[in-house]
């Protein structure tokens, strides 16, 4: 059965935002539900990501072929991404190079600034880290914004296109979002292996209280630092595949509502520390506001304000209710156990035997 195009088209955008919000809110529930960091900064290193796309990729290649004839690569940005494109058509392992290249390099850059984010504030208390955290991400975007060479300032640049020997439209997109939800689900498992580990408890004994963790001999400072670190590198990540996504890369689009805010509506949505509840929180809210951007025609006749405005209400709304109603979130925290229910169980009987036998011995 063929979908009709508008319906495809929806779909694939619903499984493309999911999976790049996932791995932003994952990462988030990482620091914040298990951990206990409030990072408030999380466009920094979505931005960074996304940086990395569309400075190297095109630089490289023109590097590597000679493309552009010298010429400037931001004043002639779209002639040169044209003709990179029209190379990596014809030269698949460039394609699959270029782009494992740029993922792995955008790793590298999140670790480095999840990095030099926590070195100075980590110390802090919450609410100084979280405003520390946020008024680096807004350094970083002005950064972006303001030094044309970087990712070519106000007007942005675009990205050399890792699928440009597929036929763009439709089946661009949805390879594209395919690829990009397999990187999520990866993710996601990981990071359900990651928290069921003795690390994971660790994470929480740091989130519930410091003090008593760090009298159990952790290095509170040290724990945080690994998990501000491993969580820009996978907000990175998720920067890096967005700008594959949408083609290009300027840097006011990475503010702090949109990666910030959003993403901790969802975790909050879903239920902090629960990784299936913050994919749920994903899933809700992307579906929602897809539903929106799709039908904002149907649905102007029924508001009484301009439409781009209902997504940043629904924020505000939703995150009211949630602390209202529902503060654990849809799918609220589940304890861990350092054994399984079935070993517990056989402990539990053999105590129960024990003290029975010796009370009917007394």
């Amino acid at each position: 059965m063929v979908l009709p195009p508008e319906l495809t088209l929806f779909l694939t955008s619903i499984v493309a935002w999911t999976a790049l919000y996932l791995i932003v809110s994952l990462s988030l529930n990482l620091e914040f539900g298990f951990t206990g960091i409030p990072n408030f900064g999380k466009a920094l290193t979505v931005m960074g990501g996304a940086y990395v796309a569309g400075y190297l990729p095109g630089r490289i290649i023109v590097q590597l072929t000679g493309i552009g004839g010298g010429k400037d690569y931001i004043a002639y940005n779209a002639e040169i991404v044209r003709e990179v494109n029209l190379f990596l058509s014809q030269n698949l392992g460039y394609s699959v190079m270029i782009f494992a290249a740029t993922i792995l390099l955008a790793a590298g850059v999140g670790a480095g600034l999840g990095f030099i984010a926590a070195y100075p504030a980590i110390r802090l208390r919450e609410e100084y880290l979280a405003m520390s955290l946020l008024a680096m991400a807004e350094v970083g975007k002005v950064i972006g914004y303001n030094y044309k060479e970087l990712v070519g300032g106000t007007l942005g640049v675009q990205v050399p296109d890792p699928l440009a020997s597929i036929e763009q439209g439709l089946l661009r997109f949805t390879l594209m979002s395919l690829i990009i939800m397999g990187f999520a689900v990866a993710i996601l498992l990981y990071l359900q292996r990651l928290v069921k580990s003795p690390l994971g408890r660790s994470l929480r004994a740091v989130r519930d209280s410091e003090l008593a963790a760090e009298t159990l001999g952790k290095d509170v400072v040290r724990i945080k630092m690994k998990v501000l670190v491993l969580s820009s590198v996978l907000g990175a990540v998720g920067g890096a595949l967005h700008a594959f996504y949408t083609g290009g890369v300027i840097a006011i689009s990475y503010d702090r509502v949109v990666w910030t805010f959003w993403p901790w509506v969802m975790v909050l949505m879903g239920g902090m520390a629960n990784n299936i509840g913050t994919a749920l929180g994903v899933l809700i809210f992307v579906v929602v506001r897809q539903l929106i951007i799709f039908y904002k025609d149907t649905l102007a006749p029924f508001i009484p304000f301009d439409v781009v405005w209902l997504d940043y209400l629904l924020l505000g709304g939703v995150l009211i209710a949630i602390l209202m109603l529902r503060p654990e979130g849809v799918l609220p925290e589940k304890p861990t156990y350092p054994l399984s229910k079935k070993i517990i169980r056989e402990i539990r009987e053999r105590v129960r035997a024990r003290i029975s036998s010796e009370t009917l011995e007394e």
